[in-house]
């Protein structure tokens, strides 16, 4: 395991853990985090050995968002330039997850606020402790979803859910965002690192080329018409019958047995 002050990174069979880890500050952000963070995302893209990536958060909660301590007014100067802020920062970690060419796992194991929880809803499933909830806090210090909070909320549950969970901000229940949609599964506390592990552990061991075509395919056909649409599912499926893993499992299918998928 190697450890950073702000993010624990470990890989096992295959998956890369990251564990933000600001415990005293429900794991908000600051620019050390932000950076550690973004190293990992990094690694993950150039790392060929890495074939899955689970992201979950140290202590009681998930991640708070932004440590607004670094932005308290009372110590005057500059009022800040929150824009250079997600240029900066968030936009370029959601641009990595989403791009990611591997499955992203996220365990929400508490309190998933502001760009916490925008940050885990750009991950590929989302599993979340049934004590976990999720808000939408901006409107409470007059801000704007950010961390793609507004492209994905109306995407995943519609634009009437999406409006009210970000002008009110009202926390959500796992167990309500998994009725609706927005996450995949909500677990009980004692499950969730046992389920979310043996879930990156199982797509790591799987045809990680396919799923990371499959991943972008669901993601660009948010986007996309029909007919452009199927011409990227026939590039997609040329690439994917032409690699080892596709020899691979039609081989182990016939000779009933398990595939050993190398990711290529």
């Amino acid at each position: 395991m190697t450890t950073s002050q702000t993010v624990l990174a470990a890989v096992e069979s295959g998956v890369l853990k990251l564990t933000l880890n600001r415990t005293d500050k429900l794991n908000s952000f600051n620019e050390e985090m932000h950076q550690a963070l973004r190293a990992q995302l990094d690694r993950a893209h150039q790392d060929v050995a890495i074939r899955a990536l689970l992201l979950t958060g140290a202590g009681r909660g998930f991640c708070a968002g932004q440590d607004l301590g670094d932005r308290d007014p009372r110590k005057g100067g500059d009022k800040p330039d929150l824009g250079r802020t997600l240029d900066s920062y968030y936009n370029p970690t959601i641009r990595l997850i989403r791009s990611l060419n591997k499955p992203v796992i996220c365990a929400v194991n508490g309190v998933a606020a502001g760009a916490g929880a925008n940050i885990a809803l750009a991950c590929d499933i989302v599993i979340a402790a049934r004590s976990a909830r999720f808000i939408q806090a901006f409107s409470k210090i007059g801000l704007v979803p950010d961390a793609g909070g507004s492209w994905s909320l109306p995407r995943l549950i519609g634009e009437a859910r999406a409006k009210a969970l970000a002008l009110t901000a009202e926390p959500l229940s796992a167990e309500t965002a998994a009725d609706w949609g927005l996450i995949w599964q909500a677990v009980p506390d004692e499950d969730l690192m046992p389920q979310a592990t043996a879930l990156a552990g199982k797509l790591a061991a799987g045809p990680t080329l396919g799923l990371g075509l499959t991943k972008q395919l669901i993601q660009d056909a948010a986007t996309s018409d029909l007919d452009s649409h199927l011409d990227r599912e026939r590039d997609c499926q040329r690439a994917a019958g032409h690699s080892d893993d596709y020899a691979e499992g039609v081989t182990a299918f016939l000779e009933k047995r398990p595939a050993q998928f190398k990711g290529r």
